[in-house]
């Protein structure tokens, strides 16, 4: 398996000019996170695509759920082993709208999914680039990485999100 690459030299939105599914699916797990804030979860939204099809999506929901599992990548990888009809996910793409914790990343070795990519980063909690560098956890899987696809817009969601819990509370 090739190791994860580190960000494209040309900027962080680089590797998204290059691949022409990127930004659309993006936008699509960005949806997925207004949903979220939309029944007051934290904003962020996954999609799990194969050949250029989604096959899967989800939004974060561990508040309505009772679940601290339910993150958004995490229901989008179990619907998409459903839809797949298979655990693995070899070949599958999962896009989240922001880096993800350690417990989704450990679901994403276990399912073998291809590649990542996230919007933007998560300095406390981010487990590819931020927390940890997962190309320098010895895992049995490797998976490709791409950060920072319309990086801004899936910023400014959990930034907007928490401004407002802060002057609510």
């Amino acid at each position: 398996m090739p190791r994860p690459r580190a960000h494209n030299p040309g900027g962080p939105n680089a590797e998204a000019r290059l691949h022409p599914f990127h930004e659309a699916f993006m936008r699509q797990a960005i949806e997925g996170a207004r949903t979220a804030m939309h029944i007051g979860e934290v904003p962020i939204g996954a999609v799990v695509a194969l050949d250029g099809q989604v096959v899967a999506g989800g939004f974060n929901q561990p508040i309505h759920r009772v679940d601290p599992t339910a993150h958004a990548e995490v229901i989008a990888l179990r619907e998409a082993a459903r839809t797949l009809g298979n655990y693995r996910l070899p070949g599958c793409t999962l896009y989240v709208t922001l880096e993800p914790c350690l417990m989704c990343v450990g679901a994403m070795l276990n399912a073998r999914v291809g590649t990542v990519v996230y919007g933007a980063a998560e300095p406390k909690f981010g487990a590819l680039r931020s927390l940890l560098r997962i190309e320098d956890v010895p895992a049995n899987h490797r998976f490709e990485v791409v950060g920072g696809v319309l990086e801004a817009e899936c910023r400014a969601l959990v930034v907007d999100f928490f401004k407002y819990r802060r002057e609510e509370g």
